[in-house]
């Protein structure tokens, strides 16, 4: 039985996130609770919260990763119910049992989906069983090398080896011939071990031409299923996502109706409860599509969804978990317009090193039909400890080529110093005629992108703004009339004359 709207919700999570549930909490009346550890003191999610509890030191691990104490302080704070965001908790089963057993309720699948779905290769067989197509590839884990060799030479190279617990890019090497497997295989295990104290690994075929296509899927406690339609999230740096857009320019129609259904399949085998995501592989010669994972969280990419339905994804997350029923049928969800995310990350945008530190200006884009979600703010320093992932940009348009269009003009507004950031890629990026064209795939920014000469767009220097202000006070106090110098526009020619790569 549904009940009323929680009063309370603490938000498991920090950074743009964190605000992201913030802000659905307000528009529904419902109080807001942040936790933070000593590097976040500062940041905007705990000034925006209606109470904030320091939980640890900045390392995850004795912080926002301690089950203990996010539960001590929602019984503290008087929360209701927890939202895990995406990262950290969002996927740990052991943390929604323990909140279960606190009498909180977890803003999120059930432990039983999330153990279904966290590890690849039970995964695979419960979707097989289901009927969703999965890639070929080995029926379950390989220990040794032999066997690697036995199965990639049956499969057919190139193959992909995977940890079984793997996520975030760790733990995937791609194979294209003997010789490289061997070293391939125990890295990847290694890394299972290192990162997900799980060494197992499986082998797939890979797919030359690869997309990466997936379903938003939702489901309620009455057995309600829906899908969303797709996001294209193709263009990654080291497995993990740079861009994502709905829809898909790649997936004919048929196709995309084809995907929804199986997708919704799937998460009615699994009694799915909650916002998830089904991820395909897809291939763009043969337009086959094939299971690869499901994600049982919100997606860091879930704005697109938003704008190309109209449906509030984390206000639907809050329904359904206080046992309402979906907001919405099928035949309600239409696919409007076109929406493309960028995220905005303090990084180096050819090395992809992330490059914490001091922003010194921060000047986010506005306009129409332009979404900015992030935490930057002038001052602000970015910890070394977390994701470099600052800001999302969101623009949705009529069409593709509109939302393109949009992008372009916020990315010359935004104005982001003291970091290095990937401004200045994703410029390039939105100009390159592989992406315009939409025959981009998973390779598009180590073939295309990386290592290649890229158009140099111009910025203006950060120091014109102090060098103007210097001369203009200089003939301010000398008594003379500014106006006939044009010191600011000299200056900020010159300072658009020097071109930079890095973005800085």
């Amino acid at each position: 039985m549904a009940r009323p709207l929680f009063k309370k919700i603490l938000i498991a999570n920090r950074g743009e996130i964190a605000i992201r549930v913030i802000r659905a909490c307000r528009t529904l009346g419902i109080q807001s609770v942040a936790v933070f550890s000593d590097a976040d003191r500062n940041s905007l999610h705990v000034m925006l919260a209606d109470e904030a509890y320091n939980i640890g030191p900045a390392p995850s691990r004795e912080s926002y990763l301690r089950i203990d104490r996010i539960i001590e302080v929602a019984k503290k704070s008087g929360a209701e119910a927890v939202h895990p965001g995406y990262g950290f908790l969002s996927e740990t089963p052991e943390f929604a049992e323990a909140l279960a057993q606190a009498g909180i309720v977890f803003i999120g699948p059930t432990p039983q989906n999330i153990r279904d779905m966290g590890d690849k290769i039970a995964s695979r067989e419960l979707m097989k069983k289901a009927n969703v197509p999965i890639v070929p590839g080995t029926p379950g884990a390989i220990q040794t090398v032999e066997e690697a060799e036995k199965w990639s030479h049956e499969i057919g190279y190139p193959v992909i080896i995977k940890a079984s617990a793997g996520g975030g890019g760790k733990g995937i090497r791609v194979v294209y011939d003997r010789q490289e497997l061997a070293s391939a295989f125990r890295a990847c295990q290694s890394e299972g071990k290192n990162y997900f104290s799980d060494d197992r690994v499986f082998i797939e075929r890979f797919i030359q031409n690869p997309k990466h296509i997936e379903i938003q899927v939702f489901g309620d406690m009455h057995g309600n299923v829906c899908h969303l339609f797709e996001r294209e999230c193709s263009v990654q740096r080291r497995h993990q996502k740079l861009i994502e857009e709905s829809p898909s320019i790649s997936v004919p129609q048929k196709v995309r109706e084809e995907m929804g259904r199986v997708a919704v399949k799937a998460a009615q085998s699994l009694k799915y409860l909650g916002a998830g995501t089904i991820e395909f592989i897809f291939d763009n010669s043969t337009k086959e599509f094939f299971f690869m994972e499901m994600n049982t969280r919100l997606q860091v990419e879930h704005p697109v969804t938003e704008q190309v339905t109209g449906i509030d994804l984390v206000q639907e997350q809050i329904h359904v978990a206080l046992g309402h029923p979906l907001s919405f049928k099928q035949s309600d969800v239409k696919q409007t317009g076109h929406a493309i995310e960028l995220r905005i990350c303090a990084e180096d945008p050819i090395t992809f090193k992330p490059a914490p530190g001091k922003i010194r200006l921060c000047r986010n884009p506005q306009g129409p039909f332009v979404r900015i979600d992030g935490y930057a703010y002038p001052g602000y320093e970015i910890p070394i400890y977390y994701d470099p992932m600052i800001a999302k940009l969101i623009a949705w348009g009529h069409t593709r080529d509109e939302a393109i269009g949009r992008l372009q003009r916020a990315l010359g507004e935004f104005m982001l110093t003291g970091v290095k950031s990937n401004i200045v890629l994703h410029k390039n990026i939105l100009a390159h005629p592989t992406f315009l064209d939409g025959s981009y795939t998973t390779q598009f920014i180590d073939r295309d992108i990386t290592g290649k000469p890229q158009k140099l767009f111009m910025i203006v220097d950060e120091n014109i703004f102090l060098i103007t202000a210097a001369i203009e006070a200089y003939h301010r106090a000398k008594g003379r009339d500014i106006s006939q110098y044009n010191i600011a526009s000299r200056w900020k020619a010159y300072g658009r004359a020097k071109q930079m790569r890095s973005g800085q």
